[in-house]
């Protein structure tokens, strides 16, 4: 089955894992979904540096778990087929833009689904950041408002795809 890294902010916030869980459940029937926001193995890590007096103790400790969930990201990009990227806010988050970006890189697919109603292009002739667009673009995806759309576009491209 191809699989999709999912590229987005949703995890940081309660009111939007539920859309997220949603979008994931959509996809799956289709693709296999690789989700950054499944890794919990830090949680306890978390909650032990929240209690550390010393700022540089857990400054140190936060930037080695940062250095691990970035490469762990980075890898499960290069393991993945392709890229399903969120887009909504009134600026692409900076990870999932990161993550675009790396995978264009790589050559992988990439899509976006912006659902949000907002403008948040660099001009009228972009909807997101005109370089983020550019990378899915080229990578031979597409922006889509809904996720009905996004499923469309995955179809044909899974149904063109050598990858199976």
């Amino acid at each position: 089955m191809v699989s999709v890294y999912l590229a987005s902010p949703l995890g940081f916030a309660d009111s939007t894992r539920h859309f997220m869980e949603h979008l994931i459940e959509r996809l799956d029937p289709h693709v296999e979904v690789s989700n950054p926001w499944d890794d919990k193995r830090f949680e306890q890590e978390f909650a032990r540096i929240a209690e550390i007096d010393s700022r540089a103790e857990a400054h140190a400790a936060l930037a080695k778990i940062n250095t691990e969930l970035g490469r762990s990201n980075a890898e499960a990009i290069r393991d993945a087929d392709g890229l399903v990227a969120i887009l909504d806010g009134v600026d692409v988050d900076s990870g999932t833009a990161a993550e675009i970006g790396y995978a264009f890189g790589l050559g992988k697919r990439c899509y976006g689904v912006r659902t949000d109603f907002r403008l948040a292009g660099d001009n009228a002739g972009s909807i997101v950041n005109l370089q983020v667009q550019y990378f899915i673009e080229a990578s031979g995806g597409s922006i889509q408002t809904a996720i009905e759309g996004l499923l469309a576009e995955l179809q044909v491209w899974l149904t063109n795809s050598p990858v199976q």
